[in-house]
Formats: structure tokens, C-alpha cells, sequence
């Protein structure tokens, strides 16, 4: 499986962004997909999930109510749309797969792309 992600860039605080990420290869098997992000100097942090139905999301509770993750899989694709970005939000998002459903945990993921930078500025 291979992931794809694209959309990061630089917005000032209250701007929106959407980011893409894009499967590959052997699909069947993936329970759901998810993004991540890491500032410089921190851990990992869990952002959203989302199953493969997507009937079922997940977010941190930093980012409820402004980010959106959603679907299509006609095209492969997972979406996490960001509005209210705020500077806290700068980070690198990283979109990843798991066979197994552990939305939340970044070790439980078995598919990972290249990060994409997101910067919000004050």
C-alpha cells in the first residue's frame, strides 16, 4: 500500500486548508485511514480517522468542531478539510492505514505516506 498526501501549505490563523491523501496498491484489508501530525520538538499527535465506510470518524479534541475528515473511495482518497486554523496547528500531517481498528493510536497503524507541512501564521 502506498499513501499520497498533498494539499499542506501556509495560511494565516482563521484560514481553512485541505488535505489529500491518496491509496494505493493493495487496498483490500484496510479497516480505516488517518492523519497525524508532529510540530518540531514533539510527539506524534493523533488529528482524525476515519473507517473504511466511512460511517464512522474520530478527532482529537483539539481539533473537533474545525476539522472534517471524510471519503471517497471511487477514488482512493481521504480528506481531512482544517478551517479556524490556528498557529498551534503548524505541524507536518501525516496520512496512514491500518488492517486493524485502533483509530487513535499511531503505533497500530501499518501504512504511513510523506508528510505534508501545514503552517499557520499568527
Amino acid at each position: 500500500v502506498q499513501l499520497q498526501a498533498s494539499g499542506g501549505g501556509m495560511v494565516e490563523a482563521g484560514g481553512s486548508l485541505r488535505l489529500s491523501c491518496v491509496a494505493s496498491g493493495r487496498t483490500f484489508g484496510l479497516v480505516d485511514m488517518g492523519w497525524f501530525r508532529q510540530a518540531p520538538g514533539t510527539e506524534q499527535m493523533f488529528v482524525a480517522a476515519i473507517n473504511w465506510s466511512g460511517d464512522s470518524t474520530w478527532y482529537a479534541d483539539s481539533v473537533k468542531g474545525r476539522f472534517t475528515i471524510s471519503r471517497d473511495n471511487a477514488k482512493n482518497t481521504v480528506y481531512l478539510q482544517m478551517n479556524s486554523l490556528k498557529p498551534e496547528d503548524t505541524a507536518v500531517y501525516f496520512c496512514a492505514a491500518q488492517l486493524k481498528l485502533v483509530p487513535n493510536q499511531a503505533s497500530a497503524f501499518d501504512y504511513w505516506g510523506q508528510g505534508t507541512q501545514v503552517t499557520v501564521s499568527s
